[in-house]
């Protein structure tokens, strides 16, 4: 699309892609990791509130970091993967692929970087072959669906694409995360052209959660050596 041509292509929001089953992880570790650091403020000497507030200071950033945090945002000029530790900004003019084999990934032209918000699970991809299997009424390795998932290029990376949970739309036996990699591979493709959507690749370290989580570790191996 030239510059004097008018981009007639409709707007939309960023999407947003996280692990539901990573947040459901993160809210019952830090209610567990509230519970017994409460428990011990209030029954416990001294030394035990030391160790638990530090334990706390140097946990919870941790907990956040690998659970709540992950989130990939797609918009119209640039995808954005929010990691546990650093955020990478990606301009669609500069992704080469989007691919998943034994973790998410998008690639471009000097590096790659992992999605952790859309994990791989091979164990999905398997039992939603079983379920086009038995949907095609048959099985084995010569099956409709594995003659499908051989020729497919995605499938036949280590791994293939397969993640996450199934998707519970009737008829619909794709993982979630596969269609995950397919709508961003999608949005790569409609957007790379768009003026607004080149320019370098940007990653920023998440001091918020190291700084918290290194003082916190000190303090904790502080507090025991004391004890």
């Amino acid at each position: 699309m030239s510059k004097d041509t008018p981009d007639t292509r409709p707007k939309y929001a960023d999407r947003a892609y996280r692990s539901v089953a990573g947040i459901a992880a993160g809210v019952l570790l830090l209610v567990l990791g509230g519970w017994l650091g409460a428990d011990a403020l209030v029954r416990g000497s001294g030394q035990a509130r030391a160790i638990a507030v530090a334990a706390l200071v140097a946990g919870v950033p941790m907990v956040v970091s690998l659970t709540l945090r992950p989130v990939v945002y797609a918009g119209e000029e640039r995808l954005r993967v929010r990691n546990p530790f650093r955020t990478i900004v990606v301009p669609w003019g500069r992704v080469e692929e989007i691919r998943a084999g034994y973790s998410s990934e998008v690639v471009t032209e000097d590096a790659k970087y992992q999605m952790w918000a859309i994990p791989v699970s091979l164990r999905a991809r398997k039992r939603a072959n079983r379920r086009r299997d038995r949907a095609a009424g048959g099985g084995g390795l010569f099956s409709p669906s594995s003659r499908t998932a051989l020729s497919d290029p995605a499938m036949r990376r280590p791994g293939g694409t397969g993640a996450g949970d199934l998707d519970p739309s009737a008829g619909d036996l794709t993982p979630m995360a596969d269609k995950s990699i397919r709508e961003l591979r999608e949005l790569a493709h409609t957007y790379a052209d768009r003026e607004g959507a080149q320019g370098p690749v940007s990653v920023r370290w998440a001091y918020e959660i190291l700084g918290p989580a290194i003082a916190g570790s000190l303090a904790l191996i502080i507090a025991i050596a004391v004890g």
